[in-house]
């Protein structure tokens, strides 16, 4: 049974390269806000509304945390096996479905407008996570384990390969910007957006790619790998204001959490959780809080760094 640290420093954060060091209070430690999920993914945060949603996906319902209060209520539910979520530049929530076989923004009504479900005429897989670009543009994974069974999702034929697409944010239109990816998962761009990272998660072991983001923002290119997985599996991710890859981990004991990445690959630091963690982000006032879906549960732990905007 996981049980909060009671002393500081938390045994829980693993130095692994003495640059992890300015990263880490002393005086802080891994906080669970929630138990009670069957597998929690896409975490975002609301700094305007001190509120932060997940996703349940088997549960096919959309969670919300209370800052303020603590409290925890379901948000949207059912969420047509939600995954994903991040926010666009203007603060609309922006969901990857499953079950629907989409990728939705939510307006300020509340009303939902369907941003892509179809390319070429056909049917997407199982869109998965999602990122906004500076410029509007939407980023997003489709892979297909929503269509693999009924646990996630309903198991269905795939109609398209799996890839990386784009979606213009003054247009609208698609574009396929990364193809070849074994079951492309988690993503996030650098600081700068000059750098987009991927997982490929369905290669065995795991890999971790980087590609270069063309000049002009809307292309991608000089794919190649980034860093070693081991036997580490990682999931979702976000980057810090200094480039640091902060990397959702698995899938065993001693292996579960979040390892942390230097911008030149090397790991420098490991926040080890009792539960495998799919996906986090950065929130709070001063988006110095990583909030970390993990199985079953939601966590917390402030950090001497902030998260990069638009994650």
């Amino acid at each position: 049974m996981w049980t909060q640290a009671e002393t500081y420093p938390d045994p829980s954060i693993e130095t692994l390269d003495k640059r992890f060091e300015k990263y880490r209070i002393f005086n802080a430690c891994i906080e669970r806000l929630y138990h009670g999920c069957r597998w929690s993914e896409g975490p975002v945060y609301f700094a305007d509304g001190r509120y932060l949603l997940w996703s349940d996906i088997p549960n096919n319902r959309m969670l919300r945390w209370d800052e303020p209060s603590g409290t925890v209520a379901a948000f949207r539910q059912p969420s047509n096996n939600s995954n994903g979520n991040t926010r666009d530049r203007q603060g609309r929530l922006v969901t990857c479905e499953h079950l629907a076989r989409r990728v939705t923004r939510t307006e300020p009504d509340g009303s939902i407008t369907v941003m892509l479900d179809k390319f070429d005429g056909k049917r997407l897989n199982s869109p998965n996570d999602v990122v906004v670009k500076s410029d509007g543009s939407i980023w997003f994974t489709d892979p297909m384990f929503g269509i693999g069974g009924y646990y996630e999702g309903e198991w269905a034929q795939s109609e398209l390969p799996m890839a990386v697409y784009r979606i213009d944010g003054k247009t609208g239109k698609a574009t396929i910007v990364a193809k070849d990816i074994d079951g492309p998962n988690g993503l996030c761009f650098s600081p700068d957006e000059k750098l987009l990272y991927l997982v490929e998660s369905a290669s065995r072991p795991r890999k971790l790619h980087v590609f270069d983001v063309t000049a002009d923002g809307t292309k991608l290119a000089k794919q190649r790998p980034f860093g070693e997985c081991g036997k580490g599996t990682p999931d979702g991710f976000r980057c810090d204001v200094d480039g640091n890859i902060w990397a959702g981990w698995g899938i065993e004991p001693g292996l579960n959490g979040v390892r942390v990445f230097a911008p030149d690959a090397t790991p420098i630091g490991h926040i080890h959780l009792p539960e495998r963690c799919a996906n986090l982000c950065f929130g709070g006032r001063h988006r110095n809080r990583l909030f970390m879906a993990a199985s079953q549960s939601l966590y917390s732990l402030y950090v001497n760094t902030q998260g990069a905007p638009g994650g």
